[in-house]
């Protein structure tokens, strides 16, 4: 297939439902918030060998660079309206692989209920390489921002933490971590928590979500903020997986606090808030206060060190935010 036909057969379906994609056969789209909403965007990109391995299933790749930005929009407490897709597919691939990725996405599409309103597709001979905007609505003047957190409030998180560090650190770094399938989902398959997102307009301080890994991204939230924050490790939530490997293995303590693609939230709520989250799955593990950084403690209150805080982006160099590359 060429690239029109690729677009009409593959993408175009994906557009219906938004009249103003016009089916993707015009150069841009045409789109309105609904009434009495703001619009929310934005935008991530993954690259094989560095946010994804080079032998995951296509499917799960279009899954990936799906959720990873409607992770961004859960955050801000948005609700998905719509996309726009980049995409860099190796010629090498193969159009069984494009037809995979395409499946993928148009599941999700279904799943999330938004529409693809645009893009673009293109051949790379380096390796693949996909880019998402991702375009949401809140009530006007609802967005849930970085900044804001207080002290005294609880310092807070969806779901459980660090499932997909560990699975990285037992891929690719030979860490006896125990069955590398319990935590292969969590990292190939992350779950944005838009419902838990969208229940936190009013209620949560500041929020973000947790791609970089937790105390790198509690660390924008305290930069925003102009607070510290204290996580005390044996508060966070972890699945029973986890939890074994940790027991087996205190050292990974470390990679669940500092490794990335978690993509949970990490919010700031005041303390007499925390019970409004019942059977959400919000869990407090530990407080902002006055100060700067993020300092994490064990059960008995010592300082653990950690060697590294978090994912960070080197311009011009490789982008290590998974942790497939240089983790």
């Amino acid at each position: 297939m060429d690239e029109f036909e690729t677009i009409a057969r593959l993408f175009a379906p994906l557009s219906r439902g938004e009249p103003g994609a016009f089916g993707l056969t015009d150069d841009a789209a045409a789109l309105a918030p609904a009434p009495g909403c703001d619009f929310v965007l934005t935008k991530d990109a993954i690259v094989a060998g560095v946010h994804f391995f080079a032998d995951d299933p296509p499917e799960a790749v279009a899954a990936k660079l799906m959720r990873v930005n409607l992770s961004d929009l859960a955050a801000k407490g948005a609700r998905p309206r719509a996309c726009l897709l980049a995409a860099g597919f190796s010629p090498a691939a193969g159009p069984a692989w494009v037809e995979g990725f395409a499946a993928g996405l148009a599941a999700d599409v279904a799943a999330f209920g938004l529409t693809l309103i645009g893009g673009d597709t293109v051949s790379t001979s380096g390796p693949a390489w996909f880019s998402l905007t991702a375009i949401g609505e809140v009530p006007t003047g609802t967005m849930i921002r970085r900044a804001g957190a207080r002290a005294g409030d609880l310092v807070c998180v969806s779901g459980t933490i660090g499932d997909a560090a560990l699975y990285v650190a037992g891929r690719l770094k030979g860490r006896a971590v125990g069955d590398l399938s319990a935590f292969e989902g969590r990292y190939r398959l992350p779950t944005p928590r838009l419902d838990l997102g969208a229940s936190l307009r009013g209620l949560a301080h500041a929020c973000c979500d947790i791609s970089d890994g937790l105390v790198a991204d509690l660390g924008h939230l305290c930069e925003q903020s102009g607070l510290a924050a204290v996580v005390e490790a044996g508060r966070v939530p972890l699945s029973a997986a986890a939890a074994a490997a940790v027991a087996a293995d205190p050292g990974l303590i470390e990679t669940v606090l500092t490794g990335g693609d978690d993509y949970e939230l990490v919010f700031a709520l005041a303390p007499e808030d925390l019970a409004k989250l019942a059977g959400q799955g919000g869990t407090a593990i530990g407080r902002f206060e006055q100060g700067q950084g993020v300092r994490a403690i064990d059960p008995a209150g010592s300082p653990l060190t950690l060697g590294r805080g978090g994912w960070r982006h080197d311009v011009g160099g490789p982008d290590p935010k998974s942790g497939v590359v240089g983790s």
